[in-house]
């Protein structure tokens, strides 16, 4: 509660304090009025020192009355609140205070060593060496060629992190037991060719003056796009409930944490 000013006045302990104890309480207010406040002369501290003293409540109580804080003893969270606050300002507020040997430092900048940068750009793309090294490794893992080699080593490493690490493959080694799908009963929603009916579209006909060809043919190479786009999508749909997964997952998660209700079954309400 308090961790922020205390830290800011320089106390030894801002995360401990504790000032439900009477001990370190009465200690406390002594270190503030000696090293912050020093509203009293160091000869009318007698009384606020003598921390074993019975009579030491109401000397804090007079204390309070002195800086002329606005809480009583009894309400001690409160009173301690605003003496460090009185001290916080007492402390920063005075000329030549810890303020002043901040304001002309200069902006705190990153490092080149904490800048974070990609690797790969620094690597000289024009090297022969660099280019057989690639070309190698992209014949290795089967990844189709590119006329810039760093758009085909991003690609080689896309493929290491997500085929080729430690975790992917125990991923990959887990057996999937899936059912037979039948393509013919899934509709696709769209038609990849270009026959309709065994007619080319009037819009191409326009586009495109070479002849159509073996209509067989194109039927046939439509059918087989036409297979393949329905692979991908049973595939795509397979990723989102993956993903959906995931986000219930997540949420549940989330959940645990923020939606704990305790329910009280005497005053017939749930809640905290």
């Amino acid at each position: 509660m308090f961790r922020r000013k205390l830290t800011a006045l320089d106390y030894h302990n801002p995360s401990g304090f504790d000032c439900k104890d009477e001990t370190e309480f009465r200690n406390f207010i002594v270190w503030l009025e000696d090293q912050k406040i020093r509203h009293y002369k160091i000869e009318d501290r007698g009384n606020l020192r003598n921390i074993p003293s019975s009579g030491w409540p109401k000397s804090f109580e007079q204390y309070l009355q002195d800086v002329n804080c606005p809480f009583t003893v009894e309400e001690r969270q409160e009173s301690v609140d605003w003496l460090l606050g009185l001290a916080v300002r007492l402390e920063y507020g005075d000329n030549g205070s810890p303020v002043e040997k901040y304001k002309n430092c200069p902006q705190a900048t990153a490092t080149e060593a904490e800048k974070p940068s990609d690797p790969l750009i620094h690597l000289d793309s024009s090297n022969p060496d660099f280019k057989a090294g690639v070309l190698g490794l992209a014949s290795l893992l089967k990844i189709q060629r590119h006329d810039d080699y760093l758009v085909m080593l991003k690609a080689i490493r896309i493929l290491i992190q997500e085929r080729l690490t430690p975790e992917a493959i125990a991923k990959a080694s887990q057996s999937k037991e899936g059912l037979p799908v039948a393509l013919d009963k899934h509709i696709l929603g769209f038609d990849t060719g270009g026959l309709l009916g065994g007619v080319w579209p009037s819009h191409c006909v326009k586009i495109c003056s070479r002849p159509v060809g073996d209509k067989s043919a194109q039927r046939k190479q439509d059918a087989t796009l036409n297979e393949a786009a329905q692979i991908l999508r049973l595939l795509h749909i397979e990723e989102l409930r993956d993903l959906q997964t995931r986000i219930n997952e997540a949420i549940v998660a989330v959940q645990a944490v923020i939606a704990d209700p305790k329910t009280d079954h005497r005053l017939g309400k749930v809640g905290r």
